[in-house]
């Protein structure tokens, strides 16, 4: 069960090899032995998993499986799931548990998925190495000394562990890629608007987007189909028509375009990083490909927008939590104001405060021109930038994290160097393009990852290229040896 693909899993189920409670038994032992080390689970409900799982055998004995029928998931705890608690990584949220679904959860839920647990991560999505999360730092599985990268850094350790077969994330930044990257596995942040916002609590909302986190590109093409839906309670949701990102997986990629921008091979990228990308795309030549040297010259500028923009409206959307309707307030108080003040004084850590500080600052009279505005405008121009590049190639590969994992606490202190870290994943978020990371070697036996980034809706094609990385390669294959 442990190094089966999710396409495998469905079938052993469909074989009767084993069942879907026995499955689900065996990963919830695995998260009872390793999640005291790691960190990575802040839920979990036993009794409400193995329901779920009793109910797919029951379909499995009719004869009415779907492909994710039976299979358990790991759910990142930023999507509301109805009788679960919901945290977001927050003590804001500590004890909220949600009265509904979220779409991703009600689509894995009508595939027949079983909801495993809650994931980990920083706090409101914000951090990129999940030492911001109120409820503790979760350990990377292949050196407990070193960070998973974040936000979704829980279902990055649960992944890469082994604890699930496969988990949702969250990419505002590159909170899927980066951690995709320092955990050795497949993360994919689709186009922006193809898979539901609605019930994924809220930190950028022109940013944020769900996407799938597994060992595999098939895997996550698996998963997206059953994530990517069009859904009218979310109005950022776009009305793409449904695919099967399976289909075009073992399509050839001779003559593939790929473009390689010299921005991205600069300073600041680790020197044996630098040389596992080379590698790999010398992979791709050996496949086939072509390369094509390409530009993106507003990429530099993509650090200084993201946190114009992303804390901006993080300031607006975390502005609910006032201690009023739900969510934690405060115990002693003088009057409203001073329990609206102690409430979120209390229930925000450090790093969420600080961007709301800075999103309410740059939002303000005689600051919004020069700041928001001026951001608003030069994230087109990182826009544009994409859009001439793909006139070129097909795709654009480089680095998803100037270096491999680093230790705990080691830039903690210094947010700049923090957020250095999604360097070269941010301005595929401003662009809303699709992006990926998988796994494309080892330095100091710390995994890489290299990052594939695709043209609007161009899912299928990227998976598929992905796929035939993984095909020719081994390295999405490895498991920590500190987890048996």
């Amino acid at each position: 069960m442990l190094n089966l693909s999710l396409k495998q899993l469905s079938q052993q189920l469909r074989e009767k090899a084993f069942s879907s409670e026995e499955l689900t038994r065996f990963f919830l032992d695995r998260i009872k032995k390793h999640n005291d080390r790691l960190n990575a689970f802040i839920t979990i409900n036993e009794e409400e998993s193995l329901s779920m799982a009793k109910k797919a055998d029951i379909t499995i004995a009719n004869g009415n499986q779907s492909l994710f029928t039976g299979i358990p998931i790991a759910q990142k705890d930023i999507f509301c799931a109805d009788g679960w608690r919901t945290t977001c990584g927050s003590k804001m949220l500590e004890n909220f548990v949600a009265p509904y679904n979220a779409t991703v959860i009600q689509n894995f839920n009508d595939a027949g998925a079983i909801n495993l647990g809650k994931t980990n991560m920083d706090e409101f999505a914000m951090g990129s190495s999940n030492e911001t999360s109120y409820f503790g730092a979760v350990k990377n599985p292949w050196n407990l000394e070193y960070v998973p990268g974040g936000s979704s850094g829980g279902s990055a350790s649960a992944v890469a562990a082994r604890l699930a077969p496969a988990a949702t994330g969250t990419d505002t930044g590159g909170s899927i890629r980066q951690p995709a990257s320092l955990c050795g596995f497949t993360g994919l942040k689709p186009t922006y608007g193809l898979v539901s916002r609605y019930g994924m609590i809220a930190f950028a909302s022109s940013l944020d987007q769900a996407g799938p986190m597994a060992p595999s590109a098939e895997d996550c093409a698996m998963m997206l189909n059953v994530m990517a839906s069009h859904d009218i309670k979310d109005s950022t949701s776009l009305p793409h028509p449904k695919e099967d990102y399976m289909t075009s997986l073992g399509d050839s990629i001779d003559g593939l375009r790929i473009g390689i921008p010299k921005e991205f091979f600069g300073e600041g990228l680790d020197s044996e990083v630098q040389k596992i990308i080379e590698d790999a795309i010398l992979e791709y030549q050996k496949m086939g490909a072509e390369i094509v040297d390409i530009s993106l010259p507003n990429s530099e500028l993509a650090i200084p927008v993201y946190y114009v923009i992303a804390p901006a409206e993080a300031s607006s959307n975390l502005s609910r939590y006032d201690g009023v309707r739900y969510g934690y307030r405060t115990k002693e108080y003088d009057d409203l104001m001073d329990m609206y003040f102690k409430t979120r004084q209390e229930g925000f850590g450090d790093e969420v405060k600080r961007r709301i500080l800075i999103g309410t600052y740059v939002l303000s009279a005689g600051y919004y021109d020069a700041y928001y505005l001026k951001a608003q405008k030069i994230r087109q121009l990182i826009s544009n930038d994409f859009a001439q590049a793909f006139q070129k190639c097909d795709v654009i590969m480089g680095p998803s994290a100037p270096s491999a994992a680093f230790k705990a606490g080691e830039k903690k202190e210094d947010p700049l160097a923090m957020y250095l870290q999604d360097i070269y994943t941010i301005s595929t978020n401003l662009a809303g393009l699709p992006a990926m990371s998988i796994p494309a070697g080892f330095t100091k036996d710390l995994p890489v990852g290299l990052q594939l980034i695709g043209n609007y809706f161009s899912e299928g094609h990227l998976l598929n290229v992905a796929h035939q990385f993984q095909l020719s390669t081994e390295w999405h294959r490895k498991i920590p040896k500190e987890i048996d």
